[in-house]
């Protein structure tokens, strides 16, 4: 099926890029030209996927992640250069994560090495999509579903492995910093659920959510842990971090809070400029008294949170070319479009 109209967007062939308004684009899809396909049967490993046109697949009704949500999905960006380089950044990284959500899952999983050659096929099919440098990223959406039928509750016996792309500019539309609601009444994740690995069926809960802090006027939605109602776990979508003094403190991935990539980098990068940072337990309490919070995500990448209200409480934080914040998205930003050099080895060239 071809991809459907977008005020966004016409395409010619051969042209270096796609015709798209950059600088209008946001956090919405994009339509592109190519999809990666890969099917596997449950035990065996993924054969050689197939690059293809863009557009819906077939799927039987029976199939586990219709009935029983048995699907992961990962995220993860390609960036253009100054000089006209495409880059990915750690896809190594996200092909890990996607087999420890398959093992939690009972799932078929790629291997590191075919999950990284098919995000690479994928972009490079695509690349008249990746915006100009400084004019947005290509958001690329890995997908492990159980497509093969099975009317019980088990394994799917047979998975595909299948890859889309869309260019994008900014998850949050807001200049300056986020404004959270913390969410008293609902939880995100319990011990021993699937919150710490990428599962579809994550991800629908929080949207109730979401959807009545927006309509207050919020940006996004904070969860407590579901054990105590005091502690804080993540955003709807993204990690999140508070600093006091020269401590930087996060939740730790214990099970109920997924281990972002873009969370273990921001944490090395602190380290790196001497700051010491904390994977514990934070109390509700202790984020209405830091000086500053901020969250991290792929989509999100590291953005300042400006207010936190919890019932009727709330609290300002830090934000601005004095933060904490300002400076590790820079640090961060800057390895990744290839104004600084990547001394880490994060990024993969296509």
């Amino acid at each position: 099926m071809a991809p459907s109209s977008s005020p966004l967007l016409t395409s010619e062939s051969g042209e270096k890029y796609a015709n798209v308004k950059w600088e209008e684009l946001g956090f919405s899809l994009t339509p592109t030209d190519y999809m990666y396909v890969s099917k596997c049967r449950q035990g065996e490993s993924f054969s050689d996927g197939k690059i293809v046109p863009y557009g819906d697949i077939s799927i039987t009704p029976c199939s586990p992640i219709l009935n029983y949500g048995q699907g992961l999905f990962e995220g993860l960006k390609a960036y253009r250069t100054e000089d006209d380089r495409i880059r990915v950044f750690r896809p190594e990284q996200n092909a890990l994560r996607m087999q420890t959500g398959a093992e939690r899952l009972c799932m078929t999983p790629p291997s590191t090495e075919k999950f990284v050659e098919a995000v690479k096929q994928t972009v490079l099919a695509n690349k008249k999509w990746v915006p100009p440098a400084g004019k947005g990223t290509l958001y690329i959406r890995p997908l492990l579903i159980g497509s093969g039928a099975i009317l019980g509750v088990a394994p799917a016996p047979e998975y595909t492995f299948l890859i889309y792309v869309s260019p994008v500019g900014d998850y949050h539309k807001v200049s300056s910093g986020l404004n959270l609601k913390v969410d008293h009444k609902y939880h995100r994740a319990h011990y021993g659920g699937t919150g710490g690995v990428k599962s579809c069926t994550n991800y629908a809960p929080v949207v109730k959510s979401l959807v009545e802090a927006k309509s207050s006027g919020f940006s996004d939605v904070l969860f407590l842990d579901a054990a105590t109602g005091r502690n804080i776990e993540e955003v709807s979508a993204c990690n999140i971090f508070i600093v006091r003094g020269n401590i930087v403190s996060t939740p730790p991935t214990s099970g109920t809070i997924l281990p972002g990539i873009t969370r273990k980098s921001i944490s090395e990068l602190a380290r790196d400029i001497g700051y010491q940072v904390q994977e514990r337990d934070v109390s509700i309490d202790e984020l209405l008294e830091a000086e500053e919070a901020f969250c991290t995500g792929t989509a999100v990448v590291v953005k300042a949170v400006e207010s936190v209200t919890f019932h009727e409480k709330k609290v300002k934080y830090r934000t601005g070319e004095g933060a904490l914040s300002t400076k590790l998205h820079s640090m961060l930003t800057s390895i990744q479009m290839g104004l600084v050099e990547d001394t880490k080895g994060w990024m993969v060239e296509i």
